[in-house]
């Protein structure tokens, strides 16, 4: 199946990647998952994991309100775009199953996730990375449809696991 093209721009003076006017950063995936694994020796699985947490739900609030601004998109238009753009971009194939913006909750599917492929089948969930990210774009969504509130996510099956899809479920 072939993708639709991630708009990428590169300024010839600078050497800075953007899409969507927001600057990124393009490395192997082996790279960063070392990193993240490196990062998780040091401080253990469970610090390593709030921090990723904290960091993602933010980014999540920062990343929905510009491409919100960008795209003129509104409230779920918003997390649907965000998974979008996360599959585009190799992390993984998100997809929603369910969703409820009032509530709100939802439950996201997940193949061939980036850690999930890169640390291999280790008996245990990897995919801490979206958890804070999932929750912080559906907190965004929700408040833009008028239903502020907080959320959290967590993964409730991993492929590290054994499983064919790791799945995540937001309320």
């Amino acid at each position: 199946m072939a993708s639709p093209e991630v708009p990428i721009d590169v300024d010839p003076r600078t050497g800075i990647w953007s899409t969507d006017g927001l600057p990124m950063i393009y490395m192997p995936r082996h790279f960063f998952v070392n990193y993240y694994s490196a990062m998780e020796t040091a401080l253990g699985a469970d610090r390593h994991n709030a921090l990723l947490y904290a960091a993602s739900h933010k980014s999540a609030h920062q990343w929905a309100e510009a491409e919100a601004r960008t795209h003129g998109l509104r409230d779920v238009a918003v997390f649907r775009h965000y998974l979008h753009r996360l599959s585009q971009r190799g992390w993984g194939l998100f997809t929603i199953e369910e969703i409820d913006l009032a509530a709100p909750s939802a439950r996201v599917r997940v193949d061939n996730s980036a850690y999930a492929l890169q640390r291999g089948k280790t008996g245990r969930r990897e995919c801490a990375m979206f958890a804070g990210s999932l929750a912080g774009c559906l907190e965004w969504a929700a408040a833009d449809a008028g239903k502020p509130g907080q959320v959290t996510a967590r993964e409730t099956q991993c492929m590290s696991e054994g499983h064919d899809h790791c799945l995540f479920v937001v309320d």
